[in-house]
Order: structure tokens, then C-alpha cells, then sequence
């Protein structure tokens, strides 16, 4: 990483710590507590100086202090790598809650750098491996955020700055998506007890992630352009010109850069991080709850299960195209071009079979091209054998992945998509060549990742060439002499107790001896005493000996020394292709993004999908339910959706059961998958794009933050509306049923002309008869209903409801289908019959119906044929044929929606 000045390491700056971080209002305040360690002195838990705890990196790297080098040593104390400034980890024990709830903040002795404790206890999510650094702007700046984040499996930095609402929607989303190991905010945010809303936030959404505070002086906009000059590869130096202005988000990448000084054991070349500016105007946002709701990339009942929209898309070969796909799913493109184009490169995907094949075959044998990036652009402060072991794997890992360029750039030489073509272009790039050429004068031709423990060994003890270094070439023949002489020992004692014997590996273990149980009479029913250390697995013994035990001892000697030598040389040849190694960069975006398209292209093999277009209208014809498809194994029933301008609003009613629900979640996974570039479950789908997806589904308690059912449905319902705009799509599912009827029908009524006031796309799944009377006063409002069928039992001559999950025009005629529901339980028939009664009685009074207006009836008709019309003059493609047939039948149509107010205008006349 970047090696900071000696003067700022020991916290001994001389700049005022009270300055503002320059026009942003970033005061650079030192907690109380801290100050009195800001002195080299008070390193009181600094660890003597020793030579071989002194690392000095290259001048390229960082600048030094005048007159004290970086890691030199100074009063018996190490000023590069202090020890006081190692952070406490979420296992310390110190590190807790207290039983109020108030974090204790704690620092180590003498601590100068950006130190806190981590406020959460829980462990952090399984795999997670991305720190995220928060802050934000303070008194008229409130409400604008900062974020950076990076992950340690991936040099890839990634910057943002956007203006957030009071509710810190925008912040959330983008953390729940990052999935974060820790995250950095600063001491200021909870001193003295007092939490700021957005940090108060942050601690209840991810109680499971270490929140650490940081000295509010290291988020330095200055500092953090420092870092991004002397970090970011060439390929990347557009971002300077995108950030220069951005002082939160350089704030936060000055903190979480200066905190990776102190937990890595190694630091970031310079010249080598790629740094990226992702604003929140480019993808659609979908919050953390619309996310679970709708089953994107987890399951509610199973999280390992794979019937989540993630999992019946992921066909992905590698890991960068799942975390590629995943990002995608939860974040969808915005921009209609990009989408246009990948769903041309999948088109081409399924029409030429060549390509197809050719593709997966050649992606399937790529690695973590990302992870191996991380490792290759990190100097190691301590060379140890296990560096020393890893740095040459990683080598061979590269010669690996460059070996399988050409391949790849022949398959895509015969594509014609553009985006095809754009990723063909970029393999053309010479640089993986002659980074592969200079390889291969160190290491040898047939050297390759291969899997298993003892056949990586090997490819790691011959990868350098011979003749480079001579010691390093005898201490080969001692290997290979010991080896030679376990096999020997190994056959010899098979000779000698008259047992099929063979020589077996572990990385645990080393060399040992197994023995299989098939035929096999043991003397005494035991094994010879010579044989030490016996594992039994199912049909085989595992088992080693003394003499074994040495060898293995011998082996592993010579092998560091093999490793070490083979170091000293890769290390030589790593700086020779240092200046050409970013270009693994565009290799990376290249193979994860062809292997997400083929992922796509694959799902479509397995399913009927069909290109979707977009227009400003969202048409489906006979859509499925993608998750629902995959879990049945056979085609679910299909249904039309349509909602447009001139009938944004569409309230669906229908029984329990009869498949609201998963109407409602089957138009949004639909309109998810057209804007991350996929094909579709229907026969036809259009969509416009939807710049936020929310949804309000589901009526369960929480308990973790003692909200009942209602109070759950307030607050989503609460944030829809701050966040909704003329562009969203919004799902709403059994609104107002944790409360009264009468309540529950007055809010659902106050929502839904909330709604109907903007130009969002709204499907209201609800069984509050009542609202269809919205259609009579609003024209833009739909009813659409979930058909049933009645059968009678031939025997018992009971009535039946049978389920059509067919979507229909209209409102549900059916009454008191709960009670149906009801019948079907074990519920005695008494009861069933007195709510029967109750419920009737009730329905008297509230279900009073309004005769419509007539001239609201000639209004509706009105507007709807302007819409038609406004419609098809924008997105017609007829031929002036059928346009004319068309509009022909719109006239019509009109004419029939005229005549039928006429003659109820004609009886409210006679009345007069």
C-alpha cells in the first residue's frame, strides 16, 4: 500500500488538526482521548528496532521524510510500521457492547493512528472481503455521502459521492449490496454517546458487521488525492478529472487507504490500483427490502438454495462473472443503449452455435482473474517462506490465464455484435503477449496450474528454468532425490509385510502411506507397530513411519530453499512486467462480462425467453414467473400485463391463493432481467425503464426492532413515498392489513392517490374491495382481477373453488372468500356460519356502491384515446396499412365508450 510520511505515521503532523477539509467542511477534529498519543514519545508499546523488521520500499512507492527513511529506525522504535497502530479486531474482548447499547470506544497505548473499536461483536458475513469507508457532510452539507470501498480479494477502489434523503435509503442500498466485512465511519459520528442518524442506521441494518470508528482528521480530501495520484494505474487516469471535485468521497478514501496500512501485511505497488467514480444516477436502485422480497439473490426460506432470480440465471463459468451478474441483478443498467447492446451479443449467442460453445469453452478454464490481480500488485512488507510459496503460484497462475488469450481471441474472431467485437478488440492488445514472452524466459514452457495439492507442488518446485541459478538447480535434485527415496521406502515395506502399498499426499500431512482394505488380512487383526499415526477412512488405512516422518522433515527443508531461490528470480521478473500488468485489468472486465452474457444466453437454452424492447410502455404477453418456472420444472400458467401512461395504476383483488402475489413479484423480476440486458419469460415483453423498483410485500412482526405488522407496513410504505418518482415501478401487496377495515381501507385509499399523482408504474394487489372505486373517479386507474372457478362435489355436495391464476379485466365479484378459505380448515361448521352472518351484515354498510358520473365516464374515454394516440405516434412501427386498421379499431372502441355514458345520462335526465 501507499507508504504514508514518516511525520503522519506517528501522528506528529504539523498541520493544524482543526482545519477544514477544504471546501467540502470536512473539520479535521481530534477525538478527545486521542490527543494526548500524538507524539513519538508516547509509542509506548512500540517494538524495539531489529533488522530484520526493516522494510524499504522503492522511492516510486512513497515519499519519505527528510532524513528518515521509510521503515528506518529511530530512538530504538520503528517510525514506518508502528506497532501501537495495530486496530483491534472484532474478537477482541475488549470490543463489545455495553448492556445500554452504547458502543465503547477504546484505544490501543499509545495509539496515534486511525484507531476505534469495532461496535458489533457478531462475527461478519461468511466470504466477505470488502472494507467500506462512510461519511457525511455536516451542518448546510448534511445529507451528502461519501463512500469508498475496496476489496481485499480485488485492487479495485471504488469511489462514490450522491446526495441522500433523510431516510439514508441510497446508503443502505449501496452497503447491503457491497456486503461489507467492516465499516469505517468517523469517531465524530458516535463520540460521547451521541449517534448521528445515519450511524444509528448503519449499526441496526448490519448488526453483523464490524463498524470501527477512525479520527475524523485522516478523512483529508487532500490526502486522499494523494493516495489516488500515486495509486491509480495509467489506464485509469480519467478518474482524477471525475474527482477532483468530489471532497467526501476523497475524504473516505484517504481514511479506508491510511486504515489498509495497518491491517495488511503488505502494501500496493505504485501505479497499480484501479480507482473507479460510480455515481447512483447510472443504475436503477432497489432497496435491501425489495431485494429480499423479491428473492434476487437469497431465499427467504433456504439461503443456500438456488431458487432466487441470481440462481436461475447464474450459469457463469468463474467467479468474476458471478459477482458481475449478482452486482447486475442488484443494481440494473439505466441506459438503453448499453442494454441494447447485450442483448445483441446474446442474440448472437443463440443463433451462431460455433460462437456459443466455442465461448464457454474457453471461459471455463480461466480463473479468479481478479483475485489474482490483488496478489500480483501487492509488495509483501515481510518475506516469508509462505510469500515466497504463494508469489510463485500466483506466477504460474498468470502464465496460465495468458496462455488461454489466444484461444479466446481466435473464438471472437468471427463475432459481429458489437460488443463482441469491442471485447475482441481489447484481447488484441499486444501487452498480454509480451507479458507472456518475458514469463516464459523464467519460467518454463509446460509450467501450468494444474489441481490437486502434490501436482501444484511440483508445477511450483520446476517453474523456474533451469540453468538461471545453479543452487537453485541442486537443491531440484535433492528433491527430487528424496522423493525418489520415499517411493523407494514406500515399496520396500510393501516387500516386506506383503501389502499393495501407496505413496499419497497432503498438504497436512506431507508424504504418506496408504493401503487399501479390499482382500486385505491383517496378522492379529492389527497393523504392523512400525506403522504410526493410522487413519481409518471407509476402505482404505492411511498410516506413516519414523523414518517417513524424517524424509517429509528433509523434503520440506529443501523445498524452502527451492521456494526462496525461485522467489529472489520471480521477484526479478515480476518488475520487469510490472509496467505492462494492467492490462489484466481489461482481461478481467472482458472475461467476466463474456461469461455473464453466456450465462444469460445459457438460461435462455433451458427456458423460452424472447428479446425484450423498450418503449414508455410495460407490455408482457403470456409472462411467467421466472423462479416459479424453474422450481415447477414445467411452464407455469402464463399472464398479460399491461400499463401504460394512460393506466399507470393497476389494482389487482382476487381470494387468498389465487396468485396475487406472485403476479405482482413475476412484472417486477421480468422488468429486472430486461434491464440487466436478458431475454425474458413471455411470448412478447416491452418495457420502460424503471429508475427505482420498490415493493411493499410480505406481513410479518419484527422483533429485532419491535415493529408489529402495521408499523412494518408504514415504514415501507413511508419510504416509497419520500423516494417514488414519475419513473419507478412500484409493487404493493396487501397494504393495511395489520390494522382496522375501516383504517385499513382509509390509508390504502390515501396511498393510492398519493401514487396517482405521479407517473409511476403501480400494481396494487389488495382485498379491500372498496378501492376498485377508484377507477370511477381517476381514468388512469385499472381493475384486474384473479379469476376463480366454483365446482360441486358430486358426493358430499360441497362447493369447491378451483384456482385459475388467470389474470382478468375487472374487479373480483367474489365475496367473503376468506370464509371459503376458512371452510377448508377444521373450523366447525358453527362458526363458519356466524361469521358467515357478521360478515354479511357488515358488507351491508360499507359496501354501499356510487353510480358513476356520466360525464366522468365521457372524460375517461377521452383520455384514454388520447393516451392511445400519444402512445402510437411514439412508438408505432406499423406499416400504413395496419396503422390505419389500428386506428380505425381505436375509433371504434371511443365511439363504444361514448355510447355507453350516453344512456345513463339519458336516465338521469328521465329522473330530473
Amino acid at each position: 500500500m501507499y507508504q504514508s510520511n514518516t511525520e503522519e505515521i506517528t501522528g506528529s503532523e504539523t498541520s493544524d488538526p482543526g482545519q477544514t477539509c477544504g471546501r467540502s467542511g470536512l473539520k479535521e477534529a481530534t477525538a478527545s482521548g486521542y490527543t494526548s498519543s500524538c507524539c513519538p514519545a508516547s509509542l509506548s508499546s512500540a517494538l524495539p528496532c531489529r533488522s530484520s523488521d526493516v522494510h524499504t520500499p522503492s522511492s516510486s512507492h512513497a515519499p519519505s521524510q527528510p532524513g528518515i527513511a521509510s521503515g528506518q529506525c529511530q530512538n530504538g522504535v520503528r517510525v514506518g510500521q508502528p506497532a501501537s497502530l495495530v486496530l483491534m479486531s472484532s474478537s477482541d474482548t475488549s470490543s463489545v457492547r455495553f448492556p445500554g447499547g452504547t458502543p465503547r470506544l477504546r484505544r490501543t497505548p499509545g495509539s496515534t493512528g486511525p484507531t476505534g473499536t469495532s461496535v458489533s461483536s457478531v462475527s461478519t458475513t461468511s466470504g466477505a472481503s470488502v472494507i467500506v469507508a462512510v461519511v457525511e457532510g455536516r451542518g448546510l452539507a448534511r445529507g451528502e455521502i461519501g463512500m469508498a470501498s475496496i476489496d481485499l480479494k480485488c485492487p479495485e477502489l471504488v469511489l462514490s459521492q450522491f446526495a441522500d434523503t433523510g431516510t439514508y435509503a441510497k446508503v443502505i442500498t449501496r452497503l447491503h449490496i457491497l456486503m461489507p466485512m467492516e465499516i469505517l465511519m468517523p469517531d465524530t459520528a458516535s463520540e460521547k454517546g451521541k449517534w448521528t442518524k445515519l450511524f444509528k442506521l448503519i449499526t441496526e441494518n448490519f448488526p453483523g458487521v464490524n463498524l470501527t470508528a477512525i479520527q475524523r482528521k485522516y478523512y483529508n480530501e487532500k490526502k486522499g488525492m494523494e493516495y489516488i495520484q500515486q495509486l491509480c494505474a495509467p489506464e485509469f487516469g480519467t478518474v482524477l478529472m471525475e474527482v477532483q471535485a468530489k471532497y467526501y468521497c476523497l475524504a473516505t478514501a484517504a481514511a479506508l487507504l491510511k486504515y489498509l496500512e495497518f491491517i495488511q501485511s503488505s502494501f500496493y505497488a505504485a501505479k497499480s490500483l484501479k480507482v473507479i467514480f460510480k455515481g447512483s444516477e447510472q443504475t436503477a436502485m432497489i432497496d435491501s427490502a425489495s431485494a429480499a422480497n423479491l428473492e434476487l439473490v437469497v431465499n427467504n426460506r433456504d439461503n443456500r438454495s438456488d431458487y432466487t432470480l441470481l440462481g436461475v440465471l447464474n450459469h457463469t463459468k468463474t467467479p468474476g462473472g458471478t459477482r458481475r451478474l449478482r452486482s447486475n441483478i442488484l443494481e440494473p443498467l439505466l441506459d438503453v443503449d448499453t442494454i441494447t447492446t447485450r442483448l445483441d451479443a446474446i442474440q448472437e449467442l443463440l443463433q451462431n452455435e460455433e460462437l456459443f460453445f466455442g465461448l464457454k469453452n474457453a471461459i471455463g478454464h480461466f480463473l479468479d482473474i481478479d483475485r489474482l490481480l490483488s496478489v500480483l500488485v501487492q509488495i509483501p512488507k515481510q518475506e516469508t517462506a509462505q510469500a515466497a510459496e504463494s508469489k510463485i503460484t500466483h506466477v504460474i497462475q498468470l502464465k496460465h490465464t495468458l496462455d488461454l488469450v489466444p484461444q479466446l481471441r481466435e473464438v471472437l474472431k468471427t463475432c459481429n455484435a458489437a460488443l463482441l467485437k469491442a471485447y475482441s478488440a481489447t484481447l488484441e492488445d499486444n501487452r498480454f503477449d509480451i507479458i507472456l514472452e518475458q514469463i516464459k524466459t523464467v519460467v518454463n514452457y509446460d509450467t501450468t496450474y494444474l489441481k490437486g495439492s502434490l501436482n501444484m507442488r511440483t508445477q511450483k518446485c520446476y517453474a523456474v528454468r533451469p540453468n538461471i541459478n545453479a543452487f537453485l538447480d541442486i537443491a531440484r535434485r535433492v528433491y527430487t532425490e528424496i522423493v525418489d527415496d520415499i517411493a523407494g521406502l514406500v515399496n520396500n515395506l510393501g516387500e516386506k509385510y506383503g501389502f499393495l502399498l501407496r505413496t499419497s499426499f497432503s498438504t497436512t500431512r506431507g508424504f504418506f502411506i496408504q493401503m487399501k482394505l479390499d482382500g486385505v488380512v491383517l496378522p492379529e487383526g492389527k497393523l504392523p507397530p512400525e506403522f504410526i499415526k493410522v487413519t481409518k477412512q471407509k476402505n482404505s488405512y492411511g498410516f506413516t513411519t519414523a523414518d517417513l516422518i524424517k524424509m517429509n522433515g528433509r523434503c520440506d527443508e529443501v523445498l524452502r530453499e527451492i521456494f526462496h531461490m525461485s522467489y529472489v528470480v520471480i521477484c526479478q521478473l515480476l518488475t520487469t512486467i510490472h509496467e505492462h500488468i494492467h492490462c489484466l485489468y481489461k482481461l478481467s472486465d472482458t472475461v467476466s462480462m463474456l461469461d455473464m452474457l453466456l450465462s444469460l444466453a445459457n438460461a435462455c437454452t433451458i427456458s423460452d425467453y424472447v428479446r425484450p424492447e423498450f418503449t414508455d410502455t410495460l407490455a408482457i404477453k403470456q409472462g411467467r414467473h421466472p423462479i416459479l418456472e424453474r422450481m415447477a420444472r414445467q411452464q407455469p400458467v402464463s399472464n398479460n400485463t399491461y400499463i401504460s401512461e394512460g393506466s399507470n395504476f393497476v389494482i389487482v383483488t382476487g381470494p387468498n391463493m389465487s396468485g396475487k402475489s406472485t403476479y405482482l413479484k413475476q412484472v417486477a423480476l421480468c422488468q429486472i432481467m430486461a434491464q440487466i440486458g436478458s431475454f425474458v419469460p413471455a411470448e412478447y415483453a416491452s418495457f420502460r425503464i424503471a429508475d427505482q423498483i420498490f415493493t411493499r410485500i410480505g406481513v410479518d412482526d419484527d422483533f429485532e426492532t419491535n415493529s408489529s405488522t402495521f408499523m412494518l407496513e408504514m415504514k415501507e410504505v413511508s419510504y416509497i413515498i419520500h423516494n417514488a418518482s414519475d419513473r419507478s415501478l412500484t409493487i404493493i401487496d396487501e397494504l393495511g392489513r395489520g390494522t382496522s377495515a375501516e383504517e385499513g381501507i382509509g390509508i390504502c385509499h390515501s396511498v393510492c392517490e398519493f401514487l396517482l399523482g405521479l407517473k409511476a408504474f403501480t400494481l396494487f394487489a389488495t382485498h379491500f374491495l372498496e378501492l376498485c372505486q377508484l377507477a370511477s373517479l381517476y381514468p388512469n386507474v385499472e381493475n384486474q382481477h384473479m379469476e376463480v372457478q366454483h365446482t360441486r362435489n358430486r358426493d358430499s355436495g360441497a362447493e369447491q373453488v378451483v384456482y385459475t391464476y388467470l389474470l382478468s379485466r375487472g374487479c373480483a365479484e367474489e365475496r367473503q372468500y376468506g370464509l371459503r378459505a376458512a371452510e377448508m380448515t377444521s373450523l366447525p361448521p358453527s362458526i363458519i356460519q356466524e361469521a358467515k352472518l357478521v360478515a354479511c351484515k357488515v358488507s351491508q354498510q360499507l359496501l354501499a356502491k356510487h353510480p358513476i358520473d356520466p360525464e366522468t365516464q365521457r372524460q375517461r374515454a377521452v383520455y384514454h384515446l388520447a393516451t392511445r394516440l400519444l402512445q402510437t405516434a411514439r412508438n408505432s412501427r406499423l406499416d400504413p396499412e395496419s396503422l390505419r386498421m389500428y386506428l380505425k379499431g381505436l375509433k371504434k372502441q371511443y365511439e363504444t365508450e361514448l355510447q355507453a355514458a350516453a344512456p345513463a345520462r339519458l336516465s338521469d335526465t328521465v329522473e330530473e
